[in-house]
């Protein structure tokens, strides 16, 4: 009787969603049976999960290495000021608001900070990947693996009033590497240049929207361009970058490696012995003047031929141009990584 009267409930819980045609009884019971992974438990990652839950998907695995602060208020729709407060892990205090919108979800949370070692393991049996990250580094070691695993994922980006999304499916379309030989990213981040919540929700009604495609099996319906807009200056464009895909490829060619999976290319932090520097080193050219620019409003900001310097806080920040960075005046890793991806995403 008990499960009988759960069903009655499942069945209303979700009945407006499966009177859409496109979805219906069959494809609900498919969303109802998949596995969605959130990498990043931001503003993208919050506002996708708690989609995905009212959805009814049946497994959601959420990863964030970050927790709450006051200034993620604005735009990341499941926290509150009391986790502010507390500090407490975003994936913790997601877990506890999603649980509450729907307690048949199974949901896993993991805090952590995404590597090729640590994040491999959690994409056995994901159905689907959504990124929701705030940096390259992850979407590169994502943009690896999840083609090496052979899962589609959603690409998702929000700085400002801009945004894009585009949807990857390994072996058919160009991956995030192709992409961005061809396509202008502007670096910015939210830190630098700020952003506003209506930006959020349009980058992820744009990968709901591709997940549910995904997640009924209906990839006829999925765009196949890429969705760039400003919400700002009222621009909205959709690029085709099918032509992007590249057969020599190191990640979605004919022979791939895998680059961003190889030690030597990844972002590595190092304390400077007696100096209370964090040193990170990353593989990325910096172009100086624009970088001063978008950092100018955080505080004094002095930039040369070689390198730029920022006071930030208590902070010094030495960024050179071939992408080194001293972090001067702490001696923790992960508070020097944070202000990192911060400053220059």
């Amino acid at each position: 009787m008990r499960e009988k009267k759960g069903n009655e409930v499942m069945n209303e819980r979700y009945s407006r969603q499966a009177l859409f045609k496109p979805i219906g009884e069959s494809g609900q019971e498919k969303i109802n049976q998949k596995h969605v992974l959130i990498v990043g438990c931001g503003a993208l990652g919050t506002a996708n999960a708690a989609n995905l839950v009212r959805s009814g998907i049946g497994k959601l695995t959420i990863i964030d290495r970050d927790y709450v602060e006051l200034s993620n208020l604005q735009r990341q729709q499941l926290f509150t000021e009391k986790d502010a407060k507390n500090q407490i892990p975003k994936v913790v205090a997601a877990k506890e608001r999603l649980k509450a919108i729907n307690p048949e979800v199974e949901i896993a949370e993991h805090i952590l900070d995404v590597t090729g070692e640590d994040f491999a393991p959690l994409l056995e049996g994901a159905d689907l990947v959504i990124d929701a990250t705030d940096n390259f580094d992850i979407r590169f070691i994502m943009n690896d693996l999840i083609h090496k695993y052979k899962l589609p994922w959603i690409f998702g980006s929000v700085v400002g009033s801009t945004g894009m999304s585009y949807t990857i499916l390994p072996g058919e379309t160009p991956c995030l590497a192709c992409i961005l030989d061809t396509t202008t990213m502007t670096g910015a981040t939210c830190d630098s240049v700020g952003i506003i919540a209506p930006a959020v929700q349009m980058v992820v009604a744009h990968q709901s929207a591709e997940a549910l495609k995904l997640l009924v099996e209906d990839e006829e319906a999925l765009r196949t361009e890429l969705v760039m807009f400003d919400l700002w200056s009222n621009q909205y464009q959709t690029i085709k970058v099918d032509r992007a895909k590249k057969a020599d490829c190191p990640t979605c060619g004919t022979t791939p490696a895998y680059p961003a999976l190889s030690y030597d290319e990844r972002t590595k932090t190092e304390v400077l012995c007696g100096r209370n520097t964090v040193q990170i080193r990353a593989k990325r050219e910096v172009i100086l003047p624009d970088l001063a620019r978008k950092l100018g409003r955080l505080g004094q900001v002095n930039v040369n031929d070689f390198l730029l310097s920022l006071q930030y806080d208590d902070l010094r920040i030495v960024i050179f141009k071939d992408g080194r960075t001293f972090i001067h005046g702490t001696d923790s890793v992960e508070q020097a990584r944070k202000i990192y991806y911060q400053l220059v995403g």
